[in-house]
């Protein structure tokens, strides 16, 4: 494997796929040690596309443990308002945002979770009115991964480092199709192929969708105004964008007061820097009304202490079992590669894009109509090759969207 032609290749791609960097447009990069040599392949190919502006939000590993161990209870309490409101004016001055994680999916394992959830709860809280600029695709935003020393251990611990670091990064690669002549015609065609899942699941128009699987069987209700999406999006300004490199899934938003029915995970979680495995939920009238996790339940029961919103559901997504990424057999220990090697739902908000007009109605409107809203959105996976996946319309015909975990449509 040429890594250095390959990075290139990756930012190349990121820049021009992923955010479609035009003339004149503003970039804001996440940054930490281990991103650092991307983030300056990234730069310079935007600066060479006509960005006005790349800046820098960086972050670390070990400051952010160092923090949660060391401070004092005061400090997860209270959140610099003076960032938000630097976010903001980023935002409304058209920045757009790519984030590159290179996640130790463990990191947070020494750390009480109580203390992990009360900084969530209070970061979340004093976000909530910049969440609006990537989760109504106000500006382009991209989260995309980086191999480091943490994950790749993580992802394949019975390779030394070298090896592992260097497998996780043929992985990457090949989930973003940057192994391949012509990565930007290959996800193109890859656009092209979502989209006729997305428009096939559309024009069906129907009222519930039904999981089946072991530990799963859910009845899920959807909004009458609900839209599948899936592939590229459109920013605010009319650009097309891809959210999420790699993506596999077409997803919509379930009617959050009409999920009925049990439903199991079928891949450990990684979230708020630490592990929930072995955990299922039961819901009635769209609210979880009982759940265990034999691994991590305390941050289980934080996520879903949150707020009304985080015990009902924001997200549906169809991810046949067959999709690349499922078929190299790895649990990334990341949600955005495991999440789009199986079927999956989020905890939580949901998308406006997922409900027709939801940007001109306000926040209340939208609920009736059965959008969800929280401070939260995780995503945890559901699928295998044992699910099955039915959709069900308003005269109660049914169609068998999935079957023995891939697409029957």
């Amino acid at each position: 494997m040429n890594l250095k032609e390959n990075l290139k290749k990756y930012a190349e791609l990121i820049v021009s796929t992923g955010l479609s960097i035009k003339p004149g447009d503003k970039l804001k990069i996440r940054v930490t040690e281990e991103t650092l040599p991307l983030v300056r392949l990234v730069s310079k190919k935007a600066y060479e596309r006509g960005a006005l502006d790349v800046d820098y939000e960086f972050s670390d590993d070990t400051l952010t443990l160092d923090r949660y161990l060391s401070a004092p209870d005061e400090a997860f309490t209270r959140y610099p308002v003076g960032r938000i409101d630097f976010l903001e004016k980023q935002f409304k001055d058209g920045y757009n945002v790519l984030s590159l994680v290179a996640p130790n999916p463990e990191l947070l394992k020494p750390v009480d979770s109580k203390r992990i959830n009360l900084w969530q709860k209070t970061a979340g809280l004093a976000s909530k009115r910049i969440q609006k600029y990537t989760m109504q695709n106000k500006v382009k935003w991209c989260v995309a991964g980086v191999a480091c020393k943490a994950w790749a251990k993580a992802a394949f611990p019975k390779l030394n480092e070298a090896e592992a670091i260097e497998k996780l990064w043929e992985n990457i690669f090949k989930a973003c199709r940057v192994d391949l002549k012509d990565p930007i015609a290959a996800w193109r065609q890859h656009d092209q192929t979502l989209k006729a899942h997305k428009d096939f699941l559309n024009k069906a128009h129907f009222v519930k969708v039904h999981y089946k699987g072991p530990g799963t069987d859910l009845m899920v209700g959807l909004p009458e105004k609900h839209v599948w999406g899936g592939g590229s999006c459109v920013s605010a300004n009319g650009d097309v964008f891809f959210p999420n490199m790699p993506t596999e899934e077409i997803f919509s938003m379930p009617d959050a007061d009409h999920v009925d029915g049990t439903l199991a995970a079928t891949m450990p979680l990684a979230v708020r820097g630490q592990i929930v495995d072995k955990f299922h939920f039961t819901f009635k009238d769209g609210k979880v009304v009982d759940y265990d996790a034999k691994v991590g339940k305390a941050i289980l029961d934080g996520l879903l202490e949150t707020d009304d919103g985080a015990r009902r559901l924001g997200e549906i997504a169809l991810v046949p079992h067959n999709s690349p990424i499922s078929q190299t057999g790895i649990l990334f220990k990341n949600t955005l590669f495991d999440e789009n090697a199986s079927c999956h739902f989020a905890l939580g908000m949901a998308y406006t894009e997922s409900l027709k007009g939801a940007n001109r109605r306000s926040e209340e409107e939208n609920r009736k109509l059965g959008m969800n809203n929280s401070l939260i959105h995780v995503d945890f996976m559901v699928g295998s090759e044992k699910v099955t996946v039915t959709g069900i319309k308003k005269d109660g015909t049914e169609v068998v969207l999935l079957k023995d975990g891939n697409w029957q449509i």
